[in-house]
């Protein structure tokens, strides 16, 4: 029998890129209008390093959220050398703090004040671990020497699984996923019940051929950069799963045409304004729409500890188009993923009561 609406509870966005000033307030309510949470990335210009300037950022986002949106931002702290433990055990005791991200130094967009070695974060991850409060990571290495393509398979090795064994009580999501590597990894640990892993939808949907295809595609171009298809397929394969440790969260990432369509371009894919309705075409084409309420609105709050949405959304399976560009308040624009392309799942209401 073939599904041609879906209500699930309300999901939420386990990673996402807002950024700041004229651009928060464009990108946000295309995140409002289908997620009740989000984990908001920190690395700002200045990044998110202390608990006044996460007030502020929280206080920013809520001024520029439409009347009317259920949503709440949950905000992190971006951990550099020099962060100190009481800093965020002060955030988490005042609630400001709903995790803390890692960067290792200039491994992506703002990632230069990121760690340059471990070690010298230990305090902070064993006060972590005491608190409960999540480790996010951004699973690449960084080292000259290592291809791009194995960034991820080798931080896991070199990094991860140190980590883990050092911290044995420390929670950890291991972000954007991309690698069969990556997949194994997380199911390794699935026991535990302290690592989780967020996947994207453009990850879900491109390889690293797509980047190339017919000639450079600057807006699929992102960090941690798309993979093979094998790896593809073992991404498709886990989030469709249901498995506990598999969580949604987009990557968002906004940046004007013009620092995309460059000389040196960056990194990031914008997928807020259709983000549910792509994902309802992964877990379509999959066979397994059945399983995309606990990936995108459940398996995340059991691992934050936090309740699901009350409410729900529904979906038809109906023709959507996606926004061409989104221009920002300066008449420059920001191309989204797949840009003026008509999509299969259209996002019919929000509100409704869970049932």
């Amino acid at each position: 029998m073939t599904t041609t609406r879906l209500s699930l509870r309300r999901p939420d966005d386990w990673h996402l890129h807002l950024r700041d000033g004229a651009m928060l307030r464009v990108v946000l309510p295309f995140t409002a209008r289908q997620f009740g949470r989000a984990i908001v990335m920190p690395n700002l210009r200045p990044p998110v390093t202390t608990v006044e300037r996460a007030v502020a950022y929280r206080e920013e986002i809520l001024a520029a959220l439409p009347d009317g949106l259920p949503f709440t931002p949950l905000m992190t702290c971006y951990l550099t050398d020099g962060t100190s433990p009481d800093e965020v055990a002060r955030g988490h005791a005042e609630a400001v703090f709903a995790a803390v991200k890692l960067y290792p130094a200039n491994a992506t967009t703002n990632s230069a004040h990121g760690v340059t070695d471990l070690r010298r974060v230990y305090p902070v991850l064993e006060r972590m671990q005491v608190l409960g409060l999540p480790l996010l990571v951004h699973g690449e290495v960084t080292d000259g020497e290592v291809d791009v393509f194995d960034r991820e398979a080798v931080f896991i090795d070199r990094v991860l699984a140190p980590l883990l064994a050092d911290f044995p009580a420390l929670k950890v999501v291991f972000e954007h996923i991309t690698t069969k590597e990556a997949v194994d990894f997380v199911r390794s640990q699935a026991a535990s019940g302290r690592l989780g892993a967020t996947v994207t939808v453009h990850h879900l949907m491109i390889n690293r051929s797509a980047i190339f295809a017919g000639g450079i595609r600057p807006h699929l171009y992102c960090l941690p950069i798309a993979k093979r298809e094998i790896h593809r397929l073992a991404l498709v394969e886990a989030a469709t799963s249901g498995e506990a440790p598999f969580f949604l969260g987009t990557d968002s990432a906004p940046h004007r045409v013009g620092a995309k369509e460059s000389s040196c371009g960056c990194a990031g894919i914008f997928t807020a304004p259709t983000a549910i309705e792509l994902y309802a075409e992964v877990f379509d084409r999959a066979g397994k729409l059945e399983t995309l309420e606990t990936f995108a609105s459940l398996n995340g709050p059991r691992f934050y500890g936090l309740e699901p949405n009350a409410d729900r959304l529904v979906l038809e399976k109906a023709p959507s188009v996606v926004p061409d560009v989104v221009l920002v308040a300066d008449g420059d624009g920001v191309l989204p993923f797949r840009s003026a392309e008509t999509l299969p799942w259209r996002l019919a209401s929000t509100g409704d009561p869970a049932r």
